[in-house]
């Protein structure tokens, strides 16, 4: 596996995401993860809600970075008679997720990374990743998305909008302006991405979620037991500084929301498809998606 940082693809965007520093956050989450996550339950409950205005009956699923399988297990039972697989750039995590679904369940997991996976082209009818992509490269996920994808084979995914945290980031920013925060990409920048990597008809929307905590501490806490720390690379090395974080919390409790400090979480859903490919090799790409 390469273990090389990932450039974020934004234009102009130097930070990078470390995926070592990915890897040990959510290996070290594996075990809180499932109690902490309500959002990331309650948002892939909407995703996949979402397929009912969806015709297609697919036979083959790779659920893209499963963490400990909520969606795979989801569409297990949506698709009774799919196959259905389960991808995590994490060990522990794909683990998790196997003893969870069972011995005898209709899913198989695979450690792996989505920029480059261990599956034949056209291997699957549907790939679905919910909030995989704020922790890798977006435009090399989306080309072996495509890659995998049979032709006319469906995409739908969930990821972390541009105002998701915007209160903690602000709060650092006033603490410390040198600090190299994680960043989200805006949907518009998700869907040119989609469009780059080959897909057609991408359909893009926003939900906005706000979440309240009774101090910062219960915030932080939360945070490190989904693993969802920052990713970007480079850090400021060594520890963060009894006064520096001292001004960050200062900051971020300026304004509570009576009596409980808000986070943001702006929740893009999107979808797209995999080009038609005919006899030939030849792709046909609709005039409106171009």
């Amino acid at each position: 596996m390469n273990d090389r940082p990932i450039k974020a693809p934004s234009a102009g965007l130097v930070a990078i995401i470390d995926k070592r520093r990915v890897q040990r956050q959510f290996r070290a989450a594996v075990r809180t993860y499932d109690d902490a996550a309500v959002l990331q339950r309650t948002v892939a409950d909407r995703l996949i809600d979402r397929l009912d205005v969806v015709r297609t009956r697919p036979v083959s699923i790779l659920d893209a970075g499963c963490g400990t399988g909520y969606c795979t297990r989801a569409l297990t039972r949506r698709y009774r008679r799919a196959r259905v697989v389960g991808l995590d750039l994490v060990w522990d995590m794909a683990a998790a997720a196997r003893r969870k679904a069972g011995w005898f369940a209709r899913s198989r997991f695979v450690a792996g990374d989505v920029a480059r996976m261990p599956f034949a082209a056209g291997a699957f009818d549907m790939v679905l990743s919910n909030f995989m992509l704020p922790w890798c490269d977006p435009a090399r996920a989306f080309a072996e998305c495509v890659r995998v994808l049979r032709s006319d084979g469906l995409l739908v995914f969930t990821t972390l909008g541009p105002d998701t945290l915007i209160e903690l980031r602000a709060a650092w920013r006033e603490a410390d302006p040198d600090a190299t925060p994680h960043l989200y990409l805006d949907m518009h920048d998700v869907g040119d991405a989609l469009v780059r990597a080959g897909f057609v008809e991408p359909v893009m929307d926003v939900e906005r979620y706000t979440l309240t905590y009774p101090h910062l501490d219960a915030l932080l806490l939360d945070r490190k037991a989904l693993g969802a720390g920052n990713a970007m690379h480079p850090q400021r090395r060594g520890l963060i500084g009894r006064s520096r974080f001292e001004r960050f919390r200062a900051a971020y409790a300026a304004s509570p929301a009576d009596g409980k400090l808000p986070v943001t979480c702006e929740v893009v859903y999107g979808h797209a498809w995999a080009p038609r490919i005919l006899a030939g090799d030849r792709r046909v790409i609709k005039i409106g998606s171009v």
